[in-house]
């Protein structure tokens, strides 16, 4: 595993509260739970999960509902530098299209940490989207 920017024990750790925040998810329609953990610049981990609707377009993904908790509580300037996905799938678990970009909104830079088919991976995130979209 390549490390990009945290140590091994932020690394363990996310993937620890990604992990417990699992168990939270509600997916009554899909059954695919998703938890995910952010760290951000002041060193705070934050921790969403999956939360599905009868109208799957008002579903809410693991990986925002923990961005969105961080800024909630960091405020606008809040900064990422890592976020950590896990499910119960046995296959790998990747941020969405849509969660893709709103990582890029508070991390271009950001380090993936996900559940890969042997075990957790990490990427970069300018690897998972490219030439990402920006009014910044």
């Amino acid at each position: 595993m390549n490390s990009l920017a945290i140590s091994e024990k932020d690394r363990a750790l996310l993937l620890a509260r990604a992990r417990e925040a699992l168990s939270r998810a509600y997916a009554p329609y899909s059954r695919f739970r998703v938890g995910a953990a952010v760290l951000t610049a002041q060193s705070q981990i934050y921790t969403g999960v999956n939360v599905e609707n009868a109208s799957y377009g008002l579903t809410i993904c693991a990986e925002r509902a923990a961005i969105f908790s961080a800024v909630a509580a960091e405020g606008p300037e809040m900064h990422l530098k890592a976020l950590a996905v896990v499910c119960e799938h046995p296959g790998p678990c990747l941020p969405c299209g849509a969660c893709r970009q709103v990582i890029f909104e508070f991390a271009p830079e950001a380090v993936i940490i996900f559940s890969g088919p042997d075990g957790p991976e990490e990427i970069s995130l300018a690897r998972l989207l490219p030439r990402a979209f920006s009014l910044k």
